[in-house]
């Protein structure tokens, strides 16, 4: 059975839900569509925004020959083949389309999967116009793509669908569903329900809709959607989303905001992130973010680590959460991270630079001889251990990695 996500894909931009910045009247793509040229482009969002509907609603609206491939499952050979087809497309265009019949619009999905030989066979196509690309991607371009085909397309960021987008997406299935004869009976809490649980994913949404459906035999309730539902929260964990909510988590404590650190850490959690990784993440923040301003953040950051290792999830929920408010709330000092920094600056410009004969260790008479260790003052010979003497080499004399 083809899934209800497929099946009732939208075949216009009127039947289109969501991205009106992309597909609103007088907005880039709409033109596009509309003045029927098409430039090269890359689709980048969030998975179930409506990437691949799309570029499947152009293909129709586009006089030209369209091709569709997953970069998951296809390389090069299937882009050679397309290649010459289009070629010979441009040599003798149909008649009957217009004088729009040596385009070529390629779309390929996941277009991040590519390496960069692959993503370099495309680029004297797409330059020269022998073929429009469409690429889609959940992950960012900048690091994705290589800069030569950025450079060649138009990048469009998708947007993650609001919650009204979803429960309007679902009554539009609910109908065509009905319309068919296929008896849904559901409640606007259901709808309610399913639209934060998809987490702005209309794909997400057809699914659990679809499953309810054949579990509650055409019924569907909160009750029902809870046993079928078993993940609010849809995120990669390796996605571009797992990033920018660990980054949520590390400036929410390093602003001192506790709230926000509780909030985005359980978030992670709650997706089934690895709660070593998150751990591991905290140990450094503990380091970089407070070092010596609370020496015993560190401490503690470590030992929930050791606590995760040992109870893992749920139970070391709450220590993670424990150790988030710690640090949130701890004073805060990046000396010993800047610090890091700039030695390792000094030590790639300089090089090797040769320790001061004066505190260098002289265990033989030879040396003694060279002037190792002569001149060396023993701290402890002085009040409190304070010795006024050269430690850096002559290069770094004098320079300051931490404060007074």
């Amino acid at each position: 059975m083809e899934p209800l996500a497929s099946k009732y894909r939208p075949q216009n931009l009127d039947e289109y839900i969501g991205q009106e910045h992309l597909v609103g009247v007088g907005k880039p793509i709409r033109k596009f569509i509309e003045s029927q040229n098409i430039p090269s482009m890359i689709f980048w969002g969030p998975p179930g925004t409506g990437k691949t509907t799309l570029a499947s609603i152009i293909s129709k609206k586009v006089n030209a020959d369209f091709y569709k491939l997953s970069a998951v499952m296809s390389g090069k050979s299937h882009l050679t083949e397309i290649i010459k087809k289009a070629m010979k497309r441009q040599q003798a265009p149909s008649l009957d389309l217009k004088g729009e019949g040596d385009k070529t619009i390629l779309f390929l999905d996941e277009i991040h999967r590519w390496n960069k030989s692959q993503q370099d066979a495309l680029l004297p196509y797409v330059e020269k116009g022998v073929i429009i690309l469409i690429g889609a991607t959940t992950e960012n371009p900048s690091f994705s793509l290589i800069p030569a085909l950025l450079s060649r397309c138009r990048v469009f960021t998708f947007e993650k669908h609001n919650k009204e987008d979803v429960e309007k997406y679902i009554k539009l299935l609910v109908s065509k569903l009905n319309e068919e004869k296929v008896k849904i009976d559901i409640d606007e809490e259901s709808i309610d329900f399913i639209a934060k649980a998809s987490d702005g994913d209309l794909r997400t949404s057809a699914n659990i809709l679809e499953s309810t459906m054949f579990a509650g035999d055409g019924e569907i309730n909160k009750e029902i959607l809870k046993k079928t539902v078993e993940n609010f929260l849809q995120y990669e964990s390796k996605g571009e989303d797992h990033y920018n909510i660990i980054s949520a988590v590390h400036k929410s404590m390093r602003d001192s905001d506790p709230d926000a650190s509780v909030y985005w850490v359980t978030r992670m959690l709650e997706a089934g992130d690895d709660p070593l990784y998150i751990a591991r993440r905290l140990l450094r923040f503990a380091s970089e973010d407070i070092g010596n301003a609370d020496i015993q953040a560190v401490i503690l950051a470590n030992t929930v680590f050791e606590t995760c290792q040992k109870l893992g999830r749920p139970e070391c929920d709450v220590a993670l959460i424990q150790l988030a408010i710690y640090l949130a709330k701890a004073p805060k000092s990046n000396e010993a991270y800047t610090a890091s920094s700039q030695a390792k600056q000094d030590v790639k410009e300089y090089g090797s630079l040769p320790v001061p004969l004066h505190i260098r260790n002289a265990p033989t008479s030879l040396m003694k001889d060279l002037g190792y260790g002569k001149g060396y003052k023993y701290a402890h010979d002085y009040k409190d251990a304070k010795v006024d003497q050269e430690h850096m080499p002559d290069q770094l004399k004098k320079r300051k990695y931490t404060k007074n």
